[in-house]
C-alpha cells in the first residue's frame, strides 16, 4: 500500500505538476483542485494510482481526486512538496479573477451552486457525525428502558448529555454561515455575527409576552408552532427560533457577499477594517431579521411541509423514490438540498422522515461493496480487497457512502443496477411495512450506519428494511459479478493467474494431445488489415499484462476477421468478439475483437463460424460493423495472442507496421 507521501507525488504528477494547480482543497473523501489547464490531467494514470479511488472532472477546469479517508493526511503531504509553497499556488483573488475572464463550462453556475452548498456543510462533517453518534447512544439506552431522554424532568446528569450534541445542531446556523462566507471570500466571522445576532438572549427576548404584551402571536396548526411578531421602530418583525436552520444563513451569505465586496470597492483600503464590517452588521443584521431569516424560514418549511405531505399523502411512493434518486445525486453533489431539508425538519417539524428511506440506499451501497469484497477474496484481488475492506468499513461504520462509490461502483458499471435492485427492495420494505406507522422516523440528523440503527423510530422496520437491502445486493453482486469478463481477466492476471485470466477472457478448451507428425506452425497471419501495434501500445490491460500470452494489437481497415491460422476452433462467444484456435501442432491463438466490446452483446457483429469447426487461414470468422463498435464508445482495435507462449522457444510479434489480412504478423519457434 502506497503511503500519503506516494500518493501525494503521484496525484501531482497526474495532475500536471504544481503548474498547473491555481488552487485545490479538500473535502471528507476528495482533493477538490482549480486547474489552470485540465486537458494536463493524465486521468489513467491517476486511476491506476494505489490509493486514488477515483478522478471525477467537474465543470471547466475544476478537478476531483477521490481519496477516502486518507484525503487529509494526503493533502498535507502535497502541501509539502517542491513547488506547493506559498507562492507556487494562485491566491483566492487571482483564481477569482481567472475564473472571471474565462468561460469554465455549459454548467458551470450549477458546478459553483453545488459546490457551495457543499462547502458550506463540508467542515462540519466530523462534529455533525460526533453528535449523531451521541444522539444514537441515547437511543439507545432510551431503548433499554435506562434512562427516558424524552421525558420533561432528567437528572441534571442527562441534561448536560443532551448539551453535548446539540451544542452542534443548535449552533449550526452560525458554523454554516462561517463556511458559507469563507467559500465566497466574505470575512469568516462576519458571517458568523450576522447569524448569531439572531441566537442571543436579546433577540430571544424579545418573544416574552410578560415583557413585551403587544406582541402579536399566532399558532401554525400543521407545524404546532407558535410564530409572535414585534414591532421594531415601528416595523413589523417576525420572530423565529433560527436554533437548527440552515436556509437562512445560506441566504444570507450570498446577499452578505455581494454587500460585502461593494464596500470594499468603494471604501478606501485603510478604512475597510472598521468600516467595511461595521456597514455590513448595519445592514445584514436588520435585513436578515426582517426580511431574509422570515423568508428562509417560509422557504424550509414549504419545502419541509411539500415533503411531509408526500410522506403523509403518499408514503409508499415516497418511500420508493428516495432510496432510488438517491445514488444519482450523491456522485452529482445533488444530495445537498436534501441534506439541508432534513435538519430542516427536525428543527420545524421535530423529525425527520427523509433519512429512513435514504437508509436503504446506503446499505444497498454496502451490500453492493461487500458482493465486491466476497469476489476479490474469493479471486485473491488484493487491491479490491484492500479497496471495499476500507469502503465498508467507512460505510458500516460511518455512513459514508463516497468510498464505495468512487472506489468501486461508478468505475463498474455493472454494479448500478444490481444496486438499484437493493434500494428497490428495501424502499420497497419500509413503505409495506410503515404504512400502519407513516413510514420510519428520527429526530436526529444521523448517519446512516450500523451504529445509528437506534435512532430510527419504528427501529425494527428501519432494521429490517436496511438489512433487506444490504442482501439483496451482496447476493447479486456476489451471484452476477461486478465485472466483464476482460475487467474479471485483469483482475486474474494481476493475482498471478495468468492461465486462469485466458481462460476468463476467452477459454480454450482441453483438447486432446497435438497431431502426430503435424507440420509445425511457424507464424500467425494478420486476421484483419490495419495498423499494427505492441500489445503495449494497444489500450487494454490485460493483453498489455502479457496474460494472455505475446501478440499484437490491430487497428482494423476492415470490419471482416479472419482466421490467422488453421486449426480448429475450441472457442466461439457468443458475443461474437472472441475466439480461440488451437493448431494441429498445439498452438493456441486468441483473436479479441475491439476492447470491452463483450458488453455489446453481440450487437453489430455477424458470426460465420461454430465451436469445434476446422477452419484454414483466411476463412471469414465474424463480420464486425465498426461505426456501431466506435459509436458504443468502444475502441475497434483487434488483439491476437498465442495464450501457451510459454510452451514456446520463441514467439516474436511484428509491430509497427501496416499489413494486410493474411500477412505474417507473429513469428514462432518451437
Amino acid at each position: 500500500m502506497s503511503t500519503e507521501q506516494q500518493i501525494a507525488e503521484a496525484v501531482l504528477s497526474g495532475i500536471g505538476g504544481a503548474g498547473n494547480i491555481t488552487s485545490f482543497t479538500h473535502c471528507a473523501t476528495r482533493l477538490r483542485f482549480e486547474l489552470v489547464d485540465a486537458s494536463k490531467v493524465d486521468a489513467d494514470a491517476l486511476d491506476r494510482t494505489d490509493g486514488v479511488l477515483g478522478v471525477v472532472p467537474q465543470g471547466g477546469d475544476r478537478y476531483q481526486i477521490v481519496i477516502g479517508g486518507a484525503v487529509a493526511g494526503v493533502y498535507a503531504a502535497m502541501q509539502s512538496l517542491p513547488g506547493m509553497s506559498a507562492g507556487a499556488v494562485m491566491t483566492d483573488a487571482e483564481v477569482k479573477a481567472q475564473a472571471r475572464s474565462k468561460a469554465r463550462g455549459k454548467f458551470a453556475w450549477l458546478d459553483a451552486f453545488f459546490e457551495y452548498l457543499s462547502d458550506s456543510f463540508r467542515p462540519i462533517l466530523g462534529v455533525l457525525l460526533g453528535a449523531s453518534l451521541i444522539i444514537a447512544f441515547a437511543a439507545m439506552l432510551d431503548a433499554l428502558g435506562i434512562v427516558d431522554f424524552r421525558a420533561a424532568d432528567k437528572s441534571a446528569s442527562w441534561v448536560f448529555v443532551d448539551a453535548l450534541w446539540r451544542a452542534v445542531f443548535y449552533f449550526l446556523p452560525i458554523m454554516v454561515a462561517y463556511n458559507a462566507a469563507k467559500k465566497l471570500d466574505v470575512d469568516p466571522w462576519l458571517g458568523g455575527t450576522i447569524m448569531a445576532a439572531l441566537m442571543t438572549p436579546e433577540f430571544m427576548s424579545l418573544s416574552n409576552k410578560e415583557r413585551f404584551p403587544e406582541l402579536t402571536c399566532t399558532t401554525n396548526e400543521l407545524l404546532n408552532t407558535e410564530s409572535c411578531t414585534a414591532h421594531i421602530f415601528g416595523l413589523p418583525l417576525q420572530l423565529n427560533d433560527y436554533g437548527g436552520n440552515v436556509f437562512v444563513p445560506l441566504i444570507m451569505v450570498a446577499v452578505l457577499a455581494l454587500v460585502y465586496k461593494a464596500l470594499k470597492a468603494i471604501i478606501p483600503t485603510n478604512l475597510q477594517m472598521v468600516f467595511v464590517p461595521f456597514i455590513s452588521m448595519v445592514i445584514m443584521i436588520p435585513a436578515t431579521a426582517f426580511l431574509i431569516g422570515p423568508l428562509g424560514v417560509w422557504l424550509g418549511n414549504g419545502l419541509g411541509i411539500g415533503m411531509a405531505w408526500m410522506n403523509s399523502h403518499a408514503p409508499f411512493v415516497f418511500a420508493l423514490i428516495i432510496p432510488m434518486v438517491y445514488p444519482f445525486l450523491v456522485p452529482l453533489g445533488l444530495h445537498w438540498p436534501l441534506n439541508a431539508l432534513m435538519l430542516v425538519n427536525i428543527q420545524t417539524l421535530g423529525y425527520d422522515f427523509i433519512q429512513g428511506p435514504m437508509g436503504a440506499w446506503n446499505f444497498a451501497c454496502f451490500g453492493a461493496t461487500a458482493g465486491v469484497l466476497f469476489l476479490s477474496m474469493r479471486d485473491k484481488d488484493v487491491q479490491m480487497r484492500q479497496t471495499a475492506t476500507g469502503a465498508l468499513a467507512a460505510g458500516l461504520l460511518g455512513g459514508i457512502s463516497e468510498p464505495s462509490l468512487y472506489g468501486i461502483h461508478l468505475r463498474f458499471k455493472r454494479i448500478y443496477p444490481l444496486m438499484l435492485i437493493g434500494c428497490f427492495a428495501g424502499g420497497l420494505t419500509i413503505a409495506i411495512l410503515g404504512l400502519a406507522s407513516g413510514g420510519v422516523k428520527t429526530s436526529a440528523f444521523a448517519f446512516t450506519s450500523l451504529l445509528t440503527i437506534p435512532v430510527f423510530d419504528p427501529m425494527w422496520i428501519y432494521a429490517i428494511a436496511i438489512a433487506v437491502a444490504f442482501f439483496t445486493a451482496f447476493t447479486l453482486v456476489a451471484l452476477f459479478d461486478y465485472r466483464t469478463a476482460e475487467q474479471k481477466a485483469e483482475a486474474l492476471a494481476s493475482a498471478g493467474g495468468a492461465s486462469a485470466a485466458a481462460t476468463a477472457a476467452a477459454p480454450i478448451e482441453e483438447d486432446e494431445a497435438p497431431v502426430a507428425n503435424a507440420e509445425p506452425t511457424t507464424a500467425v497471419f494478420a486476421p484483419v488489415g490495419g495498423q499494427v501495434l505492441s500489445l503495449a501500445d494497444s489500450g487494454d490491460k490485460v493483453f498489455a499484462s502479457g496474460a494472455l500470452g505475446e501478440g499484437v494489437a490491430i487497428v482494423p481497415n476492415s470490419g471482416r476477421i479472419v482466421s490467422p491460422v488453421a486449426g480448429v476452433l475450441r472457442t466461439v462467444a457468443k458475443t461474437g468478439h472472441a475466439f480461440g484456435i488451437k493448431t494441429d501442432d498445439g498452438v493456441e491463438v486468441l483473436v479479441h475483437v475491439g476492447i470491452d466490446t463483450v458488453s455489446m452483446d453481440g450487437e453489430g457483429f455477424e458470426v460465420f463460424v461454430e465451436k469445434k469447426q476446422r477452419v484454414e487461414v483466411g476463412d471469414a470468422l465474424v463480420n464486425v460493423d465498426l461505426a456501431k463498435v466506435a459509436s458504443a464508445g468502444y475502441a475497434t482495435t483487434t488483439l491476437m495472442t498465442v495464450t501457451n507462449s510459454k510452451t514456446m522457444s520463441a514467439v516474436t510479434p511484428i509491430v509497427d507496421t501496416v499489413v494486410n489480412a493474411g500477412d505474417p504478423v507473429i513469428d514462432i519457434v518451437r
